[in-house]
């Protein structure tokens, strides 16, 4: 079994009401970003804008394209959508990726890798077993890539894993240079900051340990902070786990669960806070 790297930013998810995609790329165009067309995802239900960053992270600007009301009660639509592991998720920062290696099959599956790490850290940690997806671009051509999810109860609170079979660049378009360029001047991710309570902290810390595959630059009772990669930096973004401490964070805590409070960009000496509609931004010169 190879000794895979799995620590590698690959994108954040940032979701919106059913439709709502080009509404969403108007908000983010205006908070500063280049937003670039995504396409529909095989299943259907879902569909994407992205904005690419130099760095090699993105984020997926994404909705469902129809409220479940749309699909006929009973229908294999409608069970596809109620399923759908967004189904039930509000609007906002809701999930996270790491870069896998795009392989379905064989003894180094990502999943594999995880699993086994997990029996020998006794973290509990569990992967299901890789699934095919794709999603066809606006200009005809068809994406594939292979997806590695955490098993029921902590999607979300640890990252799925992407890996190509088409060539990344399809999936991530960093050519031409425009796509990269961003009037916020956000160059990378400087960090994801995912709340947590106390009572699951000490756990999921073990968790984020074994899925990075490295302990944490640093960790307290309230806090850890682990170094990540990026796909075009090897020193790239820091995720910080935290317990929730002002009313504002126990209240997202309360209401969302685990999950990301706020991403930080690095920039070149923008600073300060902004929200979407649905999540909290940093600006972080860099």
């Amino acid at each position: 079994m190879t000794n895979l790297n799995t620590k590698i930013l690959d994108h954040i998810v940032h979701l919106t009401p059913p439709g709502s995609v080009e509404e969403t790329s108007k908000q983010f165009r205006e908070l500063g970003f280049t937003v670039i067309p995504g396409g529909t995802h095989t299943d259907g239900l879902t569909a994407n804008a992205l904005v690419v960053l130099a760095d090699g992270v993105y984020l997926e600007l994404i909705s469902f394209t129809h409220p479940v009301s749309y699909y006929p009660p009973g229908s294999s639509g409608r069970q596809a959508r109620e399923s759908h592991a967004w189904a039930s998720k509000s609007p906002g920062w809701i999930d996270f990726a790491f870069l896998g290696n795009g392989l379905l099959t064989g003894p180094n599956r990502v999943s594999d890798i995880i699993n086994d790490r997990a029996k020998k850290e006794g973290s509990g940690v569990e992967y299901n077993s890789e699934i095919p997806g794709g999603r066809e671009r606006p200009d005809g051509k068809v994406l594939k890539w292979v997806i590695t999810s955490p098993g029921s109860g902590v999607r979300e609170t640890l990252p799925f894993f992407c890996g190509d079979v088409t060539p990344r660049e399809w999936r991530v378009p960093s050519n031409p240079t425009s796509n990269i360029e961003h009037p916020s001047t956000a160059q990378g991710i400087s960090y994801l900051l995912v709340l947590t309570s106390p009572g699951t902290f000490s756990s999921l810390t073990r968790q984020l340990t074994t899925v990075i595959g490295t302990p944490a630059l640093s960790s307290r009772n309230t806090e850890a902070i682990w170094q990540l990669e990026a796909v075009h930096k090897t020193k790239g973004p820091k995720f910080i786990l935290r317990i929730s401490e002002t009313e504002r964070e126990v209240n997202f805590v309360q209401e969302v669960g685990t999950g990301i409070f706020e991403v930080a960009f690095s920039t070149e000496g923008k600073e300060g806070n902004v929200t979407t509609p649905y999540g909290r931004i940093a600006w972080i010169p860099a």
